[in-house]
């Protein structure tokens, strides 16, 4: 369970980043948000910033159900969560998996199976 979760913190990472990434301008578009932006617009800028927000919060996530590492955090009702986190991770594989963009379908389409699976085996 503990490499699964690493794992899956730093995949949850690695997408917020990218997320960041998108949000700043760079033309990256084409992997996200149905691809038909190469650089997206200030609303959907937004809506990337506010992703990786999102998914830093399910790695704190994923790391407190895995870990309990902080007694702070003790009050979140993990398991509850890492099925929302599951749910929302198996959606978006589906969204994923039927873009309009190849490059979202190639990219994007493994890393957030992965991270439905890798959720699975934590929880």
């Amino acid at each position: 369970m503990e490499v699964a979760a690493i794992t899956s913190v730093v995949l949850f990472c690695f997408v917020a980043v990218f997320q960041l990434l998108l949000a700043s301008g760079l033309p990256l578009g084409e992997a996200a948000m149905g691809g038909s932006h190469r650089v997206l617009p200030a609303n959907l800028r937004v809506a990337s910033a506010l992703n990786a927000l999102l998914l830093v919060f399910m790695a704190g996530i994923v790391l407190q159900h895995a870990f309990q590492f902080s007694d702070l955090l003790r009050f979140l009702p993990t398991t509850i969560l890492m099925w929302v986190i599951i749910i929302f991770m198996g959606i978006n594989t589906l969204m994923n998996l039927i873009s309009r963009s190849k490059k979202e379908r190639l990219i994007m389409t493994p890393i957030s199976g992965l991270l439905f699976i890798l959720c699975l085996w934590v929880v």
